[in-house]
């Protein structure tokens, strides 16, 4: 699920609170890295929890339909379909699922006040009311309300705030998360294990994440000497701390990875600093790593494994 965006981004926030509290070592920094992947797993599968007992929601909706003394043809055509159908068992009776959520001790963090409120609104839309009196609904009306469902969820200001206060990452991770879980909403019904699909690669999380997370902190005065000359009339303590650390780990990046294409790399960082950094921060650092790439390429120490991974 973690592209190497992420990880990029992953790595970056750890070398700026190693930059901001000396006494945090290797050790540290590798704990803070493998927590921080894992809290992207943890927010997937919470986004599922709160989306299940949101639709779960529509077993109290049949109950107060069905005690009206006077109920509308709607009323009487509704039922609890939209959490109890085959494809939905398949997530909200998953006990695989289900032993993650008890393991995290998940469910301590729902708002019933906040689940009613979304379910509630949900309730009035067009769609589900059409869903309503469907009387056959097929395999795609079911994933459609849930997609729908969730929608709900994501413009709901509480359940954003609920999600950042638990989960920090929330800002950081929040479009790769919607990504998986639509994904996951649109493969139903789901296998038992589905989930381990979306667990992070050792490819993206252990071999380049923690590898250039390493490289960066052990070699950080190397570092510091190879971007200073490129730095002209900046003094290096008066660059932005995290665009010091995006050059550190850019140059780390080119040096250390012959697979990934040096392109890559360049348009990667400029993109971070343009989302994290400040507003300059995007044009300096391109300046900056377009000087660095080609000294580095002129010393040979950029080597690719590959064609067309070196850019002339």
């Amino acid at each position: 699920m973690l592209s190497r965006r992420n990880v990029r981004v992953k790595v970056m926030q750890v070398l700026y609170a190693v930059s901001r509290d000396s006494e945090l070592t290797l050790a540290d920094a590798h704990k803070r890295y493998k927590d921080s992947v894992r809290a992207a797993i943890k927010l997937y599968m919470f986004n599922l929890l709160y989306l299940s007992k949101s639709a779960e929601y529509s077993i109290k909706d049949a109950e107060r339909r069905k005690a009206k003394h006077l109920p509308s043809a709607e009323d009487k055509a509704f039922s609890p379909k939209l959490y109890r159908n085959p494809l939905a068992d398949s997530l909200t009776r998953n006990t695989k699922v289900a032993a993650y959520y008890k393991h995290d001790d998940m469910e301590v963090l729902i708002n019933e006040d906040i689940i009613r409120r979304l379910y509630t609104e949900f309730a009035k839309t067009d769609e589900y009311r059409e869903f309503v009196m469907t009387a056959r609904p097929v395999d795609e009306h079911y994933i459609d309300m849930w997609l729908e469902l969730y929608k709900v969820l994501l413009r709901d200001e509480a359940f954003n705030e609920l999600l950042e206060d638990a989960y920090p990452n929330w800002i950081d991770d929040e479009s790769l998360i919607i990504g998986a879980v639509k994904k996951t909403l649109k493969s139903m019904p789901l296998q038992e294990n589905f989930y381990e699909a979306y667990l992070p690669s050792d490819e993206a999380v252990r071999e380049f994440g923690e590898a250039l997370l390493e490289k960066v902190i052990t070699l950080d005065k190397e570092l510091t000497e190879i971007i200073e000359p490129m730095l002209q009339n900046w003094d290096a303590d008066r660059v932005a701390i995290i665009d010091m650390i995006l050059l550190k780990m850019a140059v780390g990046e080119l040096t250390a990875f012959p697979t990934i294409p040096t392109k890559v790399t360049l348009n990667e960082y400029v993109e971070i600093a343009k989302l994290y950094s400040t507003d300059k921060s995007q044009e300096f650092i391109n300046g900056i790593l377009d000087r660095l790439m080609k000294k580095l390429q002129a010393d040979g120490d950029i080597a690719k494994i590959g064609r067309g991974l070196v850019e002339d």
